[in-house]
């Protein structure tokens, strides 16, 4: 299926889309604030650079696009063009994710992924019971958690 903006319009809209400090990252750790977490921002002393770091825990969370990183939910669809392209891209993105969650591990911190669709889609558990569940892990001794929505693919 062909592109329905042209592709000067279709570059300037992917230009813009952030890798940081995106809108599900900051709703988020605004939750997490409000409760009392504090945290730093994309940390370099962690593998990935995570969304938060919580030194205090030793927990590194990331907050993941469900488009981006390829989930298997319903808010991923691979686009109808560049289809090897996205593909490619997609496969390079969960490698490095895997990579990622193993090196953070391996160096004695704990992993928790956040994926945007607990909180967004048909199938969403809600961003407070989501933020519920990830006060949960941080307090908690499990070294690596995942939150999603209620059905996976």
């Amino acid at each position: 299926m062909p592109d329905v903006v042209d592709r000067v319009t279709r570059s300037r809209m992917m230009a813009g889309i952030r890798s940081r400090n995106t809108g599900p990252e900051r709703l988020v750790r605004g939750l997490l604030h409000k409760r009392g977490f504090r945290f730093r921002l994309h940390s370099s002393s962690v593998p990935g650079h995570p969304d938060l770091i919580l030194a205090k825990y030793r927990a590194a969370i990331h907050v993941h696009g469900c488009f981006w990183h390829g989930h298997d939910c319903a808010l991923f669809r691979t686009p109808g063009s560049r289809t090897e392209f996205w593909k490619s891209k997609i496969r390079v993105n969960r490698t490095r994710d895997r990579r990622v969650i193993k090196e953070t591990l391996a160096i004695g911190w704990r992993h928790l992924t956040i994926w945007e669709c607990a909180f967004k889609g048909p199938q969403q558990i809600g961003l407070a019971r989501t933020v519920d569940r990830a006060v949960k892990w941080i307090e908690g001794r499990r070294r690596e958690g995942i939150i999603r929505s209620k059905v996976s693919r």
